[in-house]
């Protein structure tokens, strides 16, 4: 496994350097971090609602200018670069491009060893990206998701529980039923 480099990098030479690694990092204040995920690995239910996200809002947004992306793209922040769970892209990037162009939605999986972080720094991160609209924090301890959303210059919370609600999505043209982002977990398994 390659070490990240000692000296300080912009964001195009990090990209470049990314390329030639065998696991993703982030760009943090100049400095290459492991995620945590390349770090530690995601646990199954972290991962089986990321894939149910992939699914439900894959099939939706097929054949439209927007469609989801995994934690390999990254996304430029104010700190350097983030790797969200998932996003959504509705712009055009380059076919070999690490970073989104137009990263309309951003989802973070929360896990209760990011949970902090995810919700303190990285919210703010994303809010100052001027094409993010939506930002999903994902719980994995119960079927709920907390919801900013950019309506003209505000970020607005909103609150999802249960399994009967669905977060609409106009910004991409899509909704996520909670069931179908929850779908096949035992919550009877929550510790």
């Amino acid at each position: 496994m390659a070490e990240p480099a000692l000296k300080q990098m912009t964001v195009e030479e990090f990209f470049d350097w990314q390329e030639r690694q065998d696991m993703n990092y982030e760009l943090v204040h100049g400095v290459p971090v492991p995620t945590v995920k390349a770090m530690t690995g995601a646990s199954n239910r972290h991962d089986r609602v990321t894939v149910n996200a992939i699914v439900s809002l894959g099939n939706q947004l097929r054949g439209k200018p927007c469609r989801p992306h995994t934690a390999d793209q990254s996304v430029r922040t104010v700190v350097g670069t983030r790797r969200p769970d998932l996003l959504i892209e509705c712009g055009k990037p380059h076919p070999r491009s690490l970073e989104a162009d137009d990263p309309r939605v951003v989802f973070e999986i929360m896990s209760p060893s990011t949970w902090r972080f995810d919700r303190v720094h990285k919210i703010e991160e994303y809010k100052q990206h001027p094409k993010i609209r939506v930002i999903l924090l994902v719980d994995t301890e119960a079927p709920q998701v907390t919801v900013w959303r950019k309506v003209e210059q505000e970020w607005r919370l909103e609150k999802f529980a249960g399994l009967d609600a669905v977060v609409a999505l106009p910004e991409i043209g899509a909704a996520l039923p909670l069931a179908e982002l929850y779908a096949d977990i035992d919550w009877s398994e929550t510790n």
